[in-house]
């Protein structure tokens, strides 16, 4: 009977530590905001403490738990190309701008940097995997051409969903004439999938009509919510020395970015996960862009600590055949 009495003991105190384990609740989520200064001048800032910055979430604030400035960490961008009919007759100007921004990009920096190449019409296409090699990268770029309709908010959601188990930092560009026309998803599932993914967004929106009565205010209007919702920026140029200098702004703007990282504490929950957060500045001098909130804990989730929520089961990107062509 002793034979058997220890292994029955530890059993007994295994089963009671995990049932004590399991009454344990620890919130360890981080919560990660990459976040770019610039002065009054419209100049980068790149060289703040810690102590320059306060976090605010749902209105309390939180102790910055994980800060660096963001030279260090890679880079992994989705780099999206409208190929819609509208775009037909500049692809070849975007895919040269853009071929130059890649070389520009992935010529210096981490040598971990790398860049997925998507193309969207009706269709979403995966031109390339995240690579860090810029000649993989400019064959299919400088192949693109133009044709059908564009489903601008599915395309965002799917290089989101690529981006979502990626580390470092994370950019979606997109480079595109104006709104969306065939999308299955709307700008807020757009949105959301961004913002779980911790993408920033930099919309690039060409503009060969300046006057308002041609242009798709429309979609320059949405494509700027999804920038200031992720805590990118929108740029209107023009083909040409407008577009590159769009590019340099933006490799620039990468370069000099920090991570701001904190543990929800003492939150008030709401209904809606959505968690509004809010990055200030101890210098009122200085301008910061940062993401505008994050998907967390909810009322009602009985204490849970706070999870990522899940868009839709699908990760792949569907093929043509299988979209409903419009």
């Amino acid at each position: 009977m002793r034979a058997y009495a220890l292994p029955v003991a530890i059993l007994c105190a295994a089963a009671l530590g995990a049932q004590q384990m399991a009454t344990i609740k620890v919130n360890v989520n981080l919560v990660r905001v990459i976040a770019t200064v610039k002065n009054t001048a419209g100049q980068l800032v790149g060289t703040l403490d810690r102590d320059d910055f306060a976090i605010y979430d749902n209105g309390v604030r939180q102790d910055v738990a994980v800060f660096s400035r963001q030279t260090e960490q890679p880079l992994s961008i989705a780099l999206l190309v409208d190929t819609s009919g509208s775009t037909a007759k500049d692809l070849k100007f975007e895919g040269d701008s853009a071929a130059r921004f890649l070389h520009a990009l992935l010529a210096e920096g981490n040598p971990e940097d790398a860049v997925a190449l998507y193309s969207f019409n009706y269709d979403i296409r995966l031109e390339h995997d995240f690579t860090h090699n810029y000649a993989s990268l400019e064959r299919p770029l400088k192949a693109l051409h133009g044709e059908a309709s564009t489903s601008l908010y599915d395309a965002i959601f799917y290089a989101s969903r690529s981006l979502e188990n990626r580390d470092g930092r994370k950019a979606i560009i997109v480079v595109t004439d104006g709104g969306d026309t065939t999308s299955s998803r709307d700008l807020k599932t757009a949105l959301k999938a961004a913002q779980l993914a911790d993408a920033v967004i930099y919309p690039v929106v060409i503009m060969p009509i300046t006057n308002d009565a041609g242009r798709n205010t429309g979609g320059e209007n949405a494509l700027t919510i999804m920038a200031q919702g992720t805590g990118g920026r929108t740029f209107l140029p023009s083909l040409g020395k407008e577009l590159d200098k769009a590019f340099s702004e933006i490799i620039m703007e990468l370069r000099t970015q920090y991570l701001l990282g904190f543990y929800p504490h003492d939150v008030p929950l709401k209904k809606d996960p959505f968690h509004r957060l809010e990055v200030r500045l101890k210098s009122p001098e200085l301008r910061v862009s940062a993401r505008n909130g994050y998907y967390g804990e909810a009322e009602g989730d009985s204490g849970s600590p706070a999870t990522r929520i899940s868009i839709t089961p699908e990760r792949g990107i569907p093929a043509a055949a299988d979209r409903k062509k419009k």
